[in-house]
């Protein structure tokens, strides 16, 4: 039996719970990822086979709600946004959770003014060895509540082990992310050096330096605050493996790897390459996988816009709308405060911009079709507000009851 997790009515959804619940029985084993079809006459939406919260996710609500109600008048801390997602954190603090840490590391409330009184949430992304440490001298047990997601546990534990038989590791991720700074915090335990690959572009450049074909100029330019102090890629990728930010694009991660593999196989040849680089396939989590695959798999179908919800903050949205807008003009947006007839509010995660488009959609073509979907921090009514606030809009649509009367669980 699968865990059940105890999420706040207010996050569920008639829509979306709906269409998951039939495509659960009728697809189990999650083998078929084409899309659903809401059709609701002059206006369709497309609905990808994965999407919305993951179990990391789940949890991590489940335990931040039970805390609260717990709480017995003890203050409620959380380490810092537990998931990336604007409507579940604002809800969290109007209940009275105060954030210890900005996004970006920098402290909200000081870590010195809380007492073993205190309760502490650690949140899906995880944390640092340092924060787990001030908090133990202040009282805290940071595991008495903790939300780490159980997958970014896993790239901590092949983390350790790598680092136990003397491999050093390369993360791919975000420096700047919560989830990676962690990583890196905890990669250290057992790694002689660690080093932060943020894409395809600097697995090259590290490479280029393993094999001594770039200075260690080039190198500092990029990696010197990215790396474990006095990191030289010449001697410490002579044995490494790549673990990774679980919410980065898992076909971007196995690029990175086999660049630097080509990299290894160039200097040590490739008989018994597997001594010199770890295989750490087994480090990507399985929702990310599945929410990619589904996007990619979307993207082959027509649709005239695509809309993808959730946190302009949130590493896996982006990589969402980076998959779909590649074959279709692609917004993300937050909730229905972003959407209006006229104006559509979204975020340019390659000019870090929140901008305003009009005319956003041709309201005269019918049946105009949307794909919508979410990322995995995003609750399932989110995405049915989006949806019901289009469909008011537009004159002669069927109501939701009658959609999913007819409703079948996958385009034919």
């Amino acid at each position: 039996m699968p865990k059940q997790f105890n999420i706040p009515a207010y996050y569920e959804s008639e829509i979306i719970r709906s269409i998951k619940e039939i495509r659960q029985l009728a697809d189990p084993f999650k083998k078929d990822l084409r899309p659903s079809l809401l059709d609701f006459g002059p206006l369709q939406f497309l609905i990808p086979r994965h999407f919305g919260f993951c179990y990391g996710v789940q949890n991590a609500i489940d335990i931040a709600y039970r805390t609260l109600e717990q709480a017995n008048g003890r203050r409620v801390f959380l380490l810092s946004e537990m998931i990336h997602n604007p409507d579940v954190n604002r809800d969290l603090e109007q209940r009275g959770i105060q954030f210890l840490f900005n996004t970006d590391g920098s402290e909200r409330v000081s870590l010195e003014t809380l007492s073993s009184e205190d309760r502490v949430i650690v949140p899906a992304f995880g944390t640092t060895l340092e924060i787990e440490d001030r908090l133990k001298t202040k009282g805290i047990d940071p595991y008495m509540y903790d939300t780490t997601c159980p997958f970014v546990e896993k790239v901590w534990k092949r983390g350790r082990q790598l680092g136990k038989k003397g491999y050093n590791l390369v993360i791919h991720g975000k420096a700047s992310h919560e989830e990676t700074r962690a990583t890196f915090s905890h990669a250290q335990q057992d790694a002689k050096a660690v080093i932060i690959v943020l894409n395809t572009e600097q697995a090259r450049l590290l490479a280029a330096c393993m094999l001594g074909e770039e200075s260690k100029e080039a190198f500092d330019k990029v990696f010197s605050e990215k790396c474990t102090p006095g990191f030289d890629p010449q001697t410490d990728l002579n044995h490494f493996g790549v673990i990774n930010q679980t919410t980065m694009l898992a076909t971007e991660t196995q690029e990175v790897i086999q660049i630097l593999r080509e990299a290894a196989i160039k200097r040590h040849g490739s008989v018994n390459i597997e001594t010199y680089v770890a295989d750490t396939s087994d480090t990507l989590c399985y929702a990310t996988y599945e929410n990619q695959s589904a996007t990619l798999e979307l993207a082959k179908y027509d649709f005239d816009v695509a809309l993808v919800v959730g946190g302009f903050n949130s590493s896996n949205t982006m990589h969402i709308v980076e998959l779909l807008e590649k074959t279709q003009t692609t917004y993300h947006i937050r909730n229905t405060e972003d959407v209006s007839k006229q104006v559509i509010t979204h975020f340019d995660q390659w000019k870090h911009t929140i901008q305003e488009t009009s005319a956003w959609l041709d309201l005269e073509k019918k049946p105009l079709k949307i794909a919508i979907t979410s990322g995995a921090s995003c609750p399932d009514a989110v995405v049915d507000s989006v949806i019901l606030r289009i469909v008011s809009w537009f004159e002669h649509c069927k109501s939701p009851s009658e959609v999913m009367s007819s409703f079948q669980p996958f385009i034919e």
